[in-house]
């Protein structure tokens, strides 16, 4: 074989190697980052929990779902503002999420990176994801962002 047609496939090998590196390496371009793995702590006994676990799991969410009876120390531990608090209290990339906030808005958070310790949507408005009710009634709410020292604002509104 000449030098040429050994050079030849040498390259051809290695471009054969480059493509399926970029196939296979999840940090190629154009490729979506891999979906964020939220901790949910939340009371073994809450229905509702659950299903905003399973909103978060249809939105592509990895979801770690933690059982403890221990909400109010969570919450302390992670500096959700009392006013703020509602049923359930995750952790995703460095933010904190408390109560039934959309993935949406989820999503959104960690796509704009805002300097907030979290979100929260209080209380547990019907018609927020895990609180459907039947027939589709809702009420307005507001998803509320908060920093360290307590301070908050709209986030995003639902149902107005």
């Amino acid at each position: 074989m000449t030098k040429a047609g050994i050079e030849g496939d040498m390259i051809h090998t290695l471009m054969l190697v480059l493509a399926a590196l970029l196939v296979a390496h999840p940090t190629r371009v154009g490729a979506e980052p891999p979906p964020a793995v939220i901790e949910v702590y939340k009371s073994p006994t809450c229905g509702c929990c659950g299903k905003w676990v399973e909103h978060l799991r249809a939105h592509g969410f990895t979801v770690r779902a933690t059982d403890t009876a221990a909400m109010d120390e969570v919450r302390a531990k992670y500096g959700v503002p009392r006013a703020l608090r509602s049923c359930h209290t995750a952790l995703v990339s460095g933010y904190v999420i408390e109560g039934h906030v959309p993935a949406a808005d989820v999503q959104r958070l960690l796509r704009e990176r805002p300097a907030v310790a979290g979100l929260a949507v209080p209380g547990m408005p019907i018609g927020s994801p895990g609180m459907e009710a039947p027939g589709g009634k809702t009420e307005p709410y507001d998803v509320i962002a908060f920093d360290k020292d307590g301070r908050s604002r709209a986030f995003a509104t639902h149902g107005r």
